[in-house]
């Protein structure tokens, strides 16, 4: 039986299962550590199209019918398709899914659209209403990437146990250069509840791992949780810093993106996890809330993390 945990949370009494999950990315992302865990690359930013927009329709339409394919399933058993990405009125993930015939929830959560994606995904199947269903995001710059994921009710080696959604924090940040600063305190927020509402410590994760903060965000994170006597100093990873070579590449702080995290995650995170070198993950992609718009109006940049806890699972007779 499902249960609704402390103030933010959820635990599936009946976990759904992570069937399937492709990655696909851009021409700097080969040049990064990540490259060789990535099921498709292109050296061609616009993935053979005439616009970035293009291109990036590409690759979620990619990324989508592969992970369909590596669930071995067709896309007619997909009862729903949650999506998103950074473009206005999400018209990459619009113009990459439109000839698929499959129901679709378009979603806006910054780049922690992967986050909202699974957490919606899962939460959809854990209560019956399907039986498999697409969580998806993506973006291009400052990386170029999309990331799919099949959740099912059918059993495979990778769960998702339990959600924790974040809620919009606001530190009064203006810098659109510092989005580690903006989002780092609504990571912090719900990497706290997550713990609270489960009654675990840190170390109940393998790895804490937060979807672009970089490098500075990362520190700025780690010292909020710091003053309330939380520690994930030794097991918290961001996928902005690990995805490029900070050094060769020049990338600075480190990548961001809603294609970000979901890369990682379809790539690496699920390999480590579904070998069993990883049992339990606490993933928690990291948005900025902001636009044109807002960032013109000299408004403040609001951040917003959903936390999801993906973890090792035995198949029955393994």
């Amino acid at each position: 039986m499902n249960e609704k945990k402390g103030k933010q949370s959820i635990k599936f009494g009946n976990p759904p299962y992570i069937l399937g999950a492709a990655a696909v990315a851009g021409p700097k992302e080969i040049d990064g550590p990540m490259a060789r865990y990535f099921d498709r690359v292109s050296e061609d930013a616009t993935f053979g199209k005439d616009s970035w927009e293009e291109g990036e329709s590409e690759m979620v339409r990619q990324a989508v019918t592969l992970a369909i394919q590596k669930a071995g399933i067709v896309k007619q058993d997909i009862r729903y398709i949650f999506a998103g990405d950074l473009l206005g009125q999400l018209i990459a993930s619009t113009f990459g899914i439109k000839d698929m015939e499959i129901p679709v929830f378009g979603l806006y959560g910054a780049c922690s659209t992967c986050g909202e994606a699974l957490s919606l995904a899962s939460m959809t199947v854990a209560a019956g209403y399907a039986d498999n269903v697409i969580a998806e995001a993506s973006a291009t710059w400052t990386v170029t990437g999309s990331g799919a994921f099949v959740v099912s009710d059918r059993e495979s080696d990778v769960c998702i146990q339990g959600v924790t959604t974040g809620q919009i924090v606001d530190y009064g940040v203006k810098d659109s250069l510092n989005m580690g600063a903006c989002m780092a305190p609504a990571a912090a927020a719900v990497i706290y509840q997550n713990l609270q509402d489960f009654g675990i410590k840190p170390t109940y994760y393998d790895r804490i791992i937060t979807g672009d903060l970089g490098k500075v965000g990362k520190t700025i994170l780690e010292d909020l949780l710091s003053m309330n006597n939380v520690d994930i100093s030794a097991n918290h990873m961001d996928c902005g810093i690990e995805i490029f070579e900070n050094e060769e590449q020049d990338t600075h702080s480190g990548g961001s993106g809603c294609g970000c995290s979901a890369t990682v995650l379809a790539g690496y995170i699920l390999k480590k996890l579904s070998s069993g070198e990883w049992k339990r993950v606490l993933f928690v992609p990291t948005g900025a809330l902001l636009s044109t718009v807002s960032y013109n109006e000299g408004q403040t940049i609001p951040g917003i993390a959903h936390a999801v806890m993906i973890e090792h699972h035995e198949k029955k007779g393994e």
